[in-house]
């Protein structure tokens, strides 16, 4: 049966109109007359049997309908356009993953990493795409996410690359000439506060062993890139991944005053699609991410433990491990 799709003209220059609410701003980016452009979408309208758009001397608005197809339209538009581009690289035996992710891990944690990829996989190009919520991969162009480990990924595979770590870290000329201080004596620094983790501090004092101490006090910030900068440049205290901070600690930007660190809520993972669908190109990026994550959670392990007779509070830092885990 023939599908009910008009001519992808006709849809181009609607997209252009209806974004510009202009025709004539849409014929100049079209390199078309405005009257071509009219007709196209005279055209649309008369296909659809919907007026999308409302005409008033020169003057162009969209209807509701209008409003309502062109998100459809621009969102299809896209799509096609990210698809086509996708089957024109394999120009050269070249192929395409896309790669859903979220931001700060990318940025402070993959980024760095991925030259190591591009060097043993020339011919796969990785594209990164930011996604902050989970997702349907039927309805979507993605290959593989790098994501939190969520229930919304049901149907999905999960593999662990890092559980979360959060540790203390501060600018040197924060502590005043002071190297290493005690659990307490952060409460007497400014302290920097990420918005969905209001009770962090709390929970840290807590494992460090004062209930007493809940301070709420201080900035805050939506992303813990935001966070990590803020205390690079001296304005407090951030309690962040360890993860994200490791540059900055082997530079001396940051130090970590309190060698101390609770658990995390989250856990980082690989998502994608049951293995049945996942593409051989994903599965050599999947295999090669985990692997790498392993190596590198092995080696902290081992710093971790050889680090253990200067931590302050080992036996209880082994008891809220479990405590804080997602």
């Amino acid at each position: 049966m023939r599908r009910k799709i008009p001519s992808t003209g006709a849809l181009i220059a609607f997209e252009a109109a209806a974004r510009y609410q202009s025709f004539s701003r849409a014929a100049q980016e079209l390199s078309l007359t405005e009257g071509a452009v009219s007709r196209q979408i005279a055209v649309l309208e008369e296909y659809l049997g919907v007026q999308l758009f409302h005409r008033v001397k020169k003057r162009v608005t969209l209807s509701d309908i209008g409003k309502s197809y062109f998100l459809k339209v621009r969102d299809d538009l896209n799509r096609l356009e990210r698809n086509t581009l996708s089957a024109m690289s394999y120009q050269n035996g070249q192929k395409l993953l896309e790669l859903a992710v979220i931001p700060t891990f990318t940025a402070k944690w993959l980024i760095p990493r991925i030259a190591e990829f591009n060097a043993l996989h020339p011919d796969i190009t990785i594209n990164l795409t930011e996604r902050a919520l989970p997702f349907l991969f039927g309805d979507s162009i993605f290959d593989v996410a790098i994501h939190y480990r969520h229930p919304a990924w049901a149907g999905c595979i999960q593999e662990l690359l890092f559980e979360e770590e959060l540790i203390p870290v501060c600018s040197p000329k924060l502590l005043a000439g002071r190297t290493v201080l005690q659990a307490a004596d952060l409460a007497a620094l400014p302290l920097l506060h990420k918005n969905t983790r209001e009770d962090a501090w709390s929970r840290w004092f807590t494992a460090a062993g004062h209930e007493e101490i809940h301070l709420l006090a201080g900035p805050r910030y939506d992303l813990f890139s935001m966070i990590i900068q803020a205390a690079c440049v001296g304005i407090g205290v951030a309690l962040v991944p360890r993860l994200y901070v490791q540059e900055e600690l082997r530079e001396g930007t940051l130090v970590n005053p309190v060698d101390f660190a609770i658990r995390g809520l989250k856990q980082y993972c690989v998502v994608y699609p049951d293995h049945k669908e996942v593409s051989p190109t994903a599965r050599v990026f999947v295999d090669w991410l985990v692997a790498v994550a392993s190596i590198e959670r092995q080696a902290s392990h081992m710093a971790t433990r050889a680090n253990c007779a200067v931590v302050s509070l080992p036996s209880r830092r082994q008891q809220v491990e479990g405590q804080w885990s997602t």
